[in-house]
């Protein structure tokens, strides 16, 4: 049996999937099409997350040989990020959370996102891959959800400031800007660089930045150009800030309603398809930089001295606030060792 959900605090189309789905899952052992939900237009070349859920569709499809379908619902269809994982958490579905999904939930998800705490794509994999404390994070996630963690998707590189004052080149170029941040994290960052911060979703992050609610943002190069923040936004930083990632989770009556096969199929389709991501995703990274500064941004590449003093003021700063959230330090220590 699934839990109960309160429909009443979802949009219309969420509800009428929802039902749908319960219905379904009723009426039957399984229903054969998974829906799975996330954010972002539905256009692969611009929308990492996008590819990502066409390229599992399509290898879900081929190695179950139809017996599974998976129906994207992307740009947030189904609600904001928290109104999902509520969904994932009660219905038989798949979505792609950000970490504004994750961390009301599993706030120790922030830990992954150290600032500066990768110096290449091929340090963040093998953390994802191999490290223990992601693999400490899976099961916990798993064990107060009862949601399970089954890739992490990656969306566009690793994130970058912009806004649309001044050149940012070092730390104290930030001082009385305002940002828009993903969430408290981000907030605690800028905090730390003397500017400040304020969540806002990302749906309404252009007029956010075109009316001047806030001065920049951070984001991957993908993001920039996904969202036309490149029209409202003057000078690109490439601080390679932190490694851009987002996390596909199970329904876990989902995952218990397949069988064997079905459930070795959909595991092998995720895997492959989050290595295609990572590969592309990296292929067009500079040339996303380039469409950028060709398309009226001024693209700044901080030195090695520069990159320092990010580091040295942010990372401290946002262990700090870990610290202060009440995270227990083991989650630090493991993800800290697992960089060494």
């Amino acid at each position: 049996m699934f839990k109960s959900i309160n429909t009443g605090a979802l949009t219309k189309t969420a509800r009428a999937v929802l039902v749908s789905s319960l219905v379904l899952g009723a009426s039957s052992l399984f229903a054969q099409t998974i829906n799975l939900s996330y954010n972002g237009a539905a256009d692969a070349k611009k929308n990492a997350v996008h590819m990502f859920a066409t390229n599992l569709k399509q290898l879900v499809e081929e190695k179950t040989n139809g017996d599974l379908e998976i129906k994207l619902y992307p740009n947030s269809m189904l609600g904001e990020e928290e109104e999902r994982m509520e969904q994932v958490m009660n219905s038989p579905m798949l979505n792609i959370a950000s970490f504004g999904g994750v961390a009301p939930l599993f706030p120790e998800i922030f830990v992954s996102s150290i600032p500066f705490m990768f110096a290449s794509f091929e340090e963040a994999h093998d953390f994802f891959d191999n490290g223990n404390y992601w693999q400490a994070a899976e099961k916990e996630f798993y064990k107060r959800t009862n949601v399970h963690m089954l890739s992490v998707v990656e969306e566009g590189g690793f994130l970058a400031f912009t806004n649309n004052k001044k050149p940012i080149h070092t730390p104290s170029d930030f001082k009385g800007l305002r940002f828009r941040a993903m969430d408290k994290s981000q907030v605690a960052l800028y905090e730390s660089f003397g500017a400040s911060g304020t969540p806002i979703p990302w749906t309404e992050v252009y007029m956010a930045l075109r009316t001047g609610v806030a001065d920049g943002q951070m984001n991957p190069p993908m993001y920039i150009i996904l969202g036309s923040l490149n029209e409202v936004q003057k000078y690109l930083t490439l601080a390679n800030i932190q490694y851009s990632d987002q996390f596909l989770v199970a329904n876990d009556e989902l995952m218990k309603s397949l069988t064997p096969s079905e459930k070795t199929a959909l595991m092998a389709a995720v895997k492959e398809a989050t290595l295609i991501n990572r590969k592309k995703v990296e292929a067009q990274v500079e040339e996303r930089i380039e469409f950028l500064a060709e398309n009226g941004m001024e693209v700044y590449r901080p030195t090695q001295a520069e990159l320092d003093q990010f580091k040295n003021i942010g990372q401290p700063s946002y262990l700090s606030w870990l610290r202060e959230q009440d995270i227990d330090s083991k989650w630090i220590d493991m993800a800290l060792e697992d960089v060494k």
